[in-house]
């Protein structure tokens, strides 16, 4: 079993302080719109706050449901309660603070003790409870922090004046989606010690992939909000649905009940519009590849919409800049991803060549059971 070492705990409290970093900044932006008499824009930054919380706290607490199932009912009645009130995050940081502080700094393990040394049940403990916060701030991230960036880019883009508590949005964006997705992948590993290390060159071109491709599909949902936001909505709208559709297709089965299923397979079409997310074992490179190539041609096709259709608004909004910016960031990406998936993607050395792709969501109930609510349930 790998460790959980005092450098992971700092990462933690950090995370932590991001967390809460990150809430504030969400009201004080809101407030700065409000105050300004953009309604619009301030309700729809709480309401992508609002409706990511809500989410995160459903599953949160669904994960405590399933793992205290058959204890008292009392704690999990203050459990409901802390979810209630949207704070059931720092339940989930008070457990993950408490042992990791124990493994990190008063116990020693060996890396041959058996699993049932209390040292490494506690490293266990640690490890899963990181695990559980990274998943669920990868629901925040694209329930509400690139659903927010898309708005602060559009934002700056429809408007000339610009302001720090803008940039500020936008910084606190790039920072949330990079963390949350090498977090979320390095804690993963750490409680699946069949998988191989993340190391430093497959971190930088993962985040790279991610966040450059991410990017480009961003401005060029700007852009086409810019032209029209009803045609904007309405291929939104068409991008979830296909997701939904797949993840129908794909009989997932990560949660117990059919409605919490139901809306993770909501979530993921939802992340889907994003960014790729593999949701089976199974080999990804003729799905992801499918998929980058309709968000380059979408986003050629809405290039070519200005140039072609709308020359007069090309001026107004630079695009020039903005163009250059949507298909440097997009081809750098898609680079990014070829090298990342063909050097340095971690099962690039795996020693067996049979083993298959990872994947972003539970391939089996029953799995899930034995081996943890994450058994091969890793990013691509």
């Amino acid at each position: 079993m790998m460790k959980f070492t005092k450098e992971n705990f700092l990462f933690l409290v950090c995370g932590m302080i991001i967390y809460v970093v990150d809430i504030g900044v969400d009201f004080w932006v809101a407030s700065k719109y409000f105050c300004q008499g953009q309604y619009s824009w301030s309700i729809l930054i709480l309401c992508f706050r609002g409706l990511s919380s809500l989410i995160t706290q459903i599953f949160s607490y669904e994960w405590f449901k399933n793992d205290w199932e058959g204890t008292d009912t009392g704690k999990l009645k203050l459990v409901f309660l802390v979810h209630l009130f949207q704070c059931g995050i720092f339940i989930r940081y008070w457990f993950a603070l408490k042992y990791g502080c124990q493994v990190a700094f008063k116990q020693t393990s060996s890396r041959d003790a058996s699993e049932a040394d209390p040292s490494n049940f506690v490293q266990k403990q640690a490890i899963d409870a990181v695990t559980d916060i990274n998943m669920l701030r990868v629901f925040k991230t694209f329930l509400k922090t690139t659903p927010q960036l898309f708005l602060q880019i559009y934002i700056l883009m429809e408007h000339d004046k610009t302001h720090f508590y803008q940039y500020a949005a936008i910084i606190m964006s790039f920072c949330g989606i990079s963390l949350s997705m090498v977090d979320y992948q390095i804690s993963l590993r750490k409680s699946l010690p069949e998988k191989d290390k993340f190391n430093a060159l497959s971190k930088f071109m993962y985040v790279f992939y991610k966040l450059l491709t991410i990017t480009s599909w961003i401005l060029s949902i700007s852009l086409i909000t810019l032209l029209s936001v009803r045609i904007s909505v309405i291929l939104l709208i068409f991008l979830w649905i296909c997701g939904f559709i797949w993840t129908l297709k794909q009989h997932t089965t990560f949660c117990k009940s059919v409605k919490m299923e139901y809306l993770y397979r909501t979530v993921v079409g939802i992340i889907l519009i994003f960014s790729f997310f593999n949701i089976k074992g199974r080999r990804t490179k003729v799905c992801i590849s499918i998929y980058y190539a309709t968000h380059t041609v979408v986003t050629l096709g809405i290039l070519f919409v200005y140039m072609f259709w709308k020359p007069s608004i090309i001026d107004e909004i630079c695009f020039t800049i903005v163009g250059i910016l949507t298909i440097l960031s997009l081809v750098l990406g898609i680079i990014f991803l070829v090298v990342y998936y063909s050097h340095f993607h971690p099962t690039t050395y795996c020693r067996s060549q049979a083993c298959s792709d990872e994947v972003d969501g539970v391939a089996g109930q029953k799995d899930r059971v034995k081996t943890g609510r994450f058994q091969n349930f890793l990013m691509q």
